[in-house]
């Protein structure tokens, strides 16, 4: 059974920059494409980033290409986001969600969710 646990979120100040956490636990994390996404107070869930399973391609939401970075490192089983220049507006709960299927932008076709960790942007 997959379990994915999100770690690494906190409260930051604007500006700032934070990397988040998410331990995949079964087998099979390689054959995986993984994503993130966040859900604002009050909001929908979005996407946040993709990345494919070698972690050759990634995608972004397009309008935070440059402060968002994501990774992974298939031999600790273990997804990445690196978020620079911290903004009020990433104040979120980011979820990491993966599918044995290419990256995609959406919530379709994930077969697995975290429960998230939230991300508190001071002004």
């Amino acid at each position: 059974q997959v379990q994915l646990v999100e770690s690494g979120g906190g409260l930051v100040q604007a500006g700032g920059s934070l990397r988040l956490s998410c331990r995949f636990s079964g087998r099979g994390f390689g054959a995986y494409s993984m994503h993130w996404f966040r859900q604002p107070p009050g909001k929908e869930r979005t996407f946040v980033a993709g990345i494919s399973t070698g972690g050759k391609q990634t995608l972004y939401q397009d309008s935070e290409k440059g402060r968002f970075t994501t990774s992974r490192d298939n031999a600790k089983h273990t997804l990445y986001l690196q978020i620079n220049s911290l903004q009020t507006k990433d104040t979120a709960v980011y979820y990491c969600a993966g599918r044995r299927m290419p990256i995609a932008t959406t919530e379709n076709g994930m077969q697995f969710w975290g429960k998230g960790t939230l991300v508190t942007v001071s002004s």
